[in-house]
């Protein structure tokens, strides 16, 4: 069901907009744009106007605004033969600059240090909006509808934000989830699988080295017996043997040691070397008796071996690599377990979060609702007097098959300028002159929020009394604002304060715009000239008439 907001006939025209604090724009310098060779131009407050004939380049002072506002650069805008295109503009004692090379290049500048174009383009837009030709035709896009009713909404629209991403994360989660079950039902069996066996053996960091060690021993322990038989015997067990031979060399010194003091000091050590030989012969005795073969520990060290090299082949090379591995697929176990139980409690956190999405899309909706009614009859007051008196407007949100990223519901902007017309949507009833009128309304209401204002052909497609309503409404806008527009009506340029010539002509073979301010006389033959196509007596009465009619009259 859609929701209107409709605009109450306003009884008077909306005020004039605020003052808006900060720096106009004082002066504008370009060099090697299109047709441009030199250009200098010095600006003041109140309502600019540049006319020209038709292809005279009246736009290229917008472009090169445009520049300074970040718009994309094109090397077809370089002058013909030229290195680099290069605009500068002054905002009181604050200068920025862009500069763009035959390659493409681009150098911002923002009081001669070198920035980036983001933030040259931010540091503009806090300075100056402009209103391209294209402008109104962007009131068309549903988006661009719903943005103006948005603009003064911006805490609603970051709950709503939030809310909507939360949901939007854990729908995807679960999607994720249920699309993965099966590959995740084949992961896990793989790394349960792993870590079995693994845990099976139960690797212990350093053991292999102490187990080839055994494995050595116990292998050749026919080898160790035998030798040390064999030592027994040299040592005590033969006829001859090594214990005997240090007794006997032990008794030997008996005598002399009772007179010679040396003697006795290696009686002495004769014995103690005497006593650790007996020590040995008993090791080895040890050995030699207690070495016969044990095939079970033989194949118990064996057996061990082997399972850990098997591990190292599989999940290696080294024994610490295994056991990292085995810690690695415990963590991925423990996730993909979580994966499963989430799967299975996930389905009630996005019907939670759903509901938190439609609780703060219908407070987003009832902000929506609120600001459209005040909104539109402001719009309303300031279209009628553009010459459309039966005109009305109004928002209307249409609810959504579901919540998107904008909210619960559609905003579309519903227009008639002719009474007993039914509202449609603008899109499908404007005019081109219509659509103009609409969109210099808005940028009064919500779009003039810089110190400059730039309207490049707003007056496309009207004429006669709306053109004059038109005027007025942008010389009521330029009471606080710096208004420029670029214009191919008389009857705009005849409320301006400040009037600028677009010419063309040839030099050295070669295109050249110029610009110059026109002084009373010299814009009385333009507007002369933009209401008839000449200068003649006519003409020049018809224009001084204007003016009369506008703000002054030229004295010539």
């Amino acid at each position: 069901m859609t929701r209107k907001a409709r605009a109450a006939r306003p009884a008077e025209a909306a005020p004039p907009p605020a003052p808006v604090a900060g720096p106009q724009l004082s002066r504008l310098e370009v060099r090697h744009l299109a047709t441009i060779r030199d250009l200098t131009l010095d600006f003041t407050g109140g309502f600019t106007v540049f006319t020209g004939e038709t292809g005279a380049g009246k736009s290229i002072i917008v472009d090169a605004l445009g520049l300074l506002l970040g718009a994309r650069s094109n090397t077809d805008l370089i002058r013909s033969g030229e290195e680099h295109l290069l605009v500068t503009g002054f905002w009181d004692e604050e200068a920025a600059s862009r500069k763009v090379n035959a390659q493409g290049r681009s150098t911002a500048r923002l009081d001669g240090e070198v920035v980036s174009v983001r933030e040259l383009q931010d540091w503009a837009q806090q300075r100056l909006t402009i209103h391209w030709q294209h402008s109104a035709v962007s009131l068309l896009s549903p988006a661009n509808q719903r943005a103006l009713l948005d603009k003064q909404l911006p805490g609603d629209l970051t709950a709503y934000a939030t809310a909507y991403r939360a949901w939007q994360d854990a729908r995807t989660r679960l999607e994720t989830l249920r699309a993965s079950q099966r590959e995740r039902a084949r992961q896990l069996d793989l790394l349960q699988f792993q870590a079995d066996e693994i845990a099976e053996v139960n690797p212990q960091a350093g053991e292999e080295e102490p187990l080839q060690a055994d494995l050595g021993r116990l292998a050749n322990l026919d080898t160790i017996a035998q030798g040390a038989a064999g030592a027994l015997n040299l040592i005590t067990d033969g006829d001859e043997n090594a214990v005997g031979f240090l007794a006997e060399a032990v008794r030997s010194l008996n005598a002399g040691a009772r007179y010679d003091p040396t003697t006795a000091a290696l009686q002495n050590e004769l014995r103690a070397a005497l006593e650790s030989i007996q020590a040995v012969a008993g090791e080895l005795r040890g050995v030699a008796d207690d070495n016969a073969p044990d095939p079970e520990e033989l194949a118990r060290v064996e057996a061990r071996l082997g399972a850990l090299g098997k591990l190292r082949t599989k999940y290696g090379p080294t024994l610490e690599d295994v056991i990292d591995f085995h810690a690695q697929v415990e963590q991925e176990l423990a996730a993909l377990t979580r994966d499963e139980q989430d799967a299975g409690t996930l389905d009630h956190e996005v019907e939670r979060l759903h509901g938190d999405v439609l609780s703060v899309g219908r407070s987003l909706d009832a902000a929506r609702i609120g600001q459209a009614g005040p909104l539109a009859a402001q719009l309303v007051a300031i279209i009628r007097e553009l010459g459309m008196p039966h005109a009305r407007l109004e928002f209307r949100l249409h609810p959504a098959p579901e919540p998107t990223a904008h909210g619960l519901s559609d905003v579309t902007l519903h227009f008639t300028a002719n009474p007993g017309e039914d509202l449609a949507p603008l899109a499908d009833v404007a005019s081109g002159g219509e659509l103009s009128r609409v969109m210099l309304a808005i940028s009064t209401v919500l779009g003039a929020d810089t110190p400059a204002v730039v309207f490049d052909e707003v007056d496309a497609g009207i004429g006669g009394s709306a053109a004059i309503a038109v005027a007025e409404q942008l010389r009521r806008l330029a009471r606080t604002r710096q208004v420029f527009v670029v214009t191919h009506l008389a009857q705009i340029a005849a409320r301006a304060d400040h009037h600028y010539l677009v010419t063309k002509r040839i030099e050295d073979g070669r295109t050249v715009s110029a610009v110059e301010r026109l002084d009373d006389a010299q814009r009385l033959d333009e507007i002369a000239r933009m209401l008839s196509g000449n200068t003649s007596d006519a003409a020049r009465s018809h224009a001084r008439e204007l003016l009369q009619g506008s703000a002054g009259v030229p004295s010539t």
